[in-house]
């Protein structure tokens, strides 16, 4: 038996007694069982959450694997505190096929954790023809998207929603219009003139967020808006969901926290897309969370190789690595920062996350399989290194404060730091 002491719930200070047994929890009060445990820990007043959610991972397997691979990716998610991971379907090949599907979900099996994953819209990423998005959710595609590349044909974008909605299964998309942009990843203002670039303007995201959002209210579809990066993609977001609740977005733990000016003092390893924007992009992202126009927190773990990000920033890949560090960062942002409650910042990890994709939640009760997460607000820690493959982050180095200590998935202790 597991018997750890001095836990927390979000926004209390008392402290109880958590005990699991073969797997489940069979005690949660404010004394111990008079039962001897195997193993004692003392939490020193962690919270106590339900194991974490991503819905938004790139863990470059197949095709990619010198970035990154699912058992690494894994433990890079087990590390940030994640029980659940959604993988993005721009592989090569892509997960266009249940072939592929099927490889990424089998070793997936072989982490410790819950490997989800979505198939994409069209066949080949290349916005033309739909996959068999029936036959792929058989397979288990949990939903479908081309992340990465625009769907910019909206006959095609329609039929996708019209499917999906029929298949019940959500449509996350990737807001950028390519043709506003010259150089991507780095943001049109200070950015982009310090470096000589026009880069990626605002008008990218907002169009397309625009078009997408009317014709998903159309057909009625679970729709995401992925890493939101401007303050005119959150009022459109805003102002839909006051009739489709169905239409969700998330942000990034990078835009909660960096503007455009990170990419002139990290370089490529704050180069992404969408880029990083202005401050007052950032704090209009903020008053979105706190008024419930964006209710996931999502990592965009996209692991490039050091040497891919050295040398000419425009010709390095967009995208950071993000798992190990995004609940220790938008603690800091949105709680520590006075926007939200701690239960809140954890439904935009857990209950949230897992209601776009249809995944059961996780309850904390007595009886239940033990699948939590415990994270100690006030600790700092030196982020120097990693359990990616690579290294692509512009925290890389830093003291962040508030620390995951301890992750257990369906009764199994897949990352400890105690």
């Amino acid at each position: 038996m597991l018997r750890i002491k001095n836990v927390r719930f979000p926004d209390s200070k008392d402290t109880f007694v958590l005990e699991e047994e073969k797997g489940v929890i069979t005690k949660l009060g404010t004394s111990p069982s008079d039962k001897t445990a195997d193993r004692e820990i003392d939490a020193k007043g962690a919270i106590l959450m339900p194991g974490l959610c991503d819905v938004h991972s790139h863990f470059r397997d197949p095709g990619f694997t010198h970035k990154e691979d699912i058992l690494t990716g894994a433990k890079c998610a087990a590390r940030g505190g994640y029980t659940d991971i959604v993988m993005m379907a721009n592989t090569k090949p892509a997960i266009d096929t249940v072939e592929t599907l099927k490889y990424v979900l089998d070793k997936g099996k072989e982490t410790g954790i819950r490997i989800h994953s979505c198939a994409t819209v069209t066949q080949g990423l290349k916005g033309e023809i739909l996959t068999d998005m029936a036959a792929l959710k058989e397979a288990g595609a949990v939903g479908f998207t081309d992340d990465g590349i625009p769907l910019m044909d909206p006959d095609v974008l329609r039929k996708a929603f019209e499917t999906a909605a029929v298949l019940d299964r959500p449509v996350s998309l990737h807001e950028e219009d390519k043709s506003f942009i010259k150089e991507n990843g780095i943001n049109h203002g200070k950015a982009s003139e310090a470096l000589g670039i026009y880069g990626s303007p605002r008008e990218a995201e907002a169009s397309l967020i625009r078009r997408d959002i009317e014709i998903a209210a159309e057909c009625g579809v679970k729709m995401e808006v992925q890493h939101i990066s401007t303050k005119e993609g959150v009022e459109l977001v805003r102002n839909i969901r006051k009739d489709h609740p169905n239409i969700y977005a998330e942000v990034t733990p990078h835009h909660l926290a960096l503007t455009e000016e990170a990419v002139l003092k990290y370089g490529a390893n704050a180069k992404m897309n969408p880029p990083l924007r202005t401050e007052e992009d950032r704090q209009a992202i903020i008053q979105g969370v706190k008024d419930g126009t964006i209710t996931i927190v999502a990592t965009d773990h996209a692991p490039h190789a050091p040497s891919e990000k050295e040398g000419d920033i425009l010709k390095a890949p967009s995208g950071i690595i993000g798992l190990e560090t995004a609940f220790t960062i938008a603690y800091d942002v949105l709680v520590r920062g006075g926007a939200i409650k701690e239960s809140e910042l954890i439904a935009m990890f857990t209950d949230n996350p897992r209601d776009l994709y249809g995944l059961p939640k996780v309850k904390l009760q007595v009886g239940e399989k033990a699948d939590f997460t415990l994270f100690a607000p006030d600790e700092e820690f030196l982020y120097d290194t990693s359990f990616s493959k690579s290294e692509n982050s512009p925290f890389l180095g830093k003291t962040l404060k508030g620390k995951i200590k301890y992750t257990v998935c369906e009764g199994r202790t897949v990352y400890e730091d105690l």
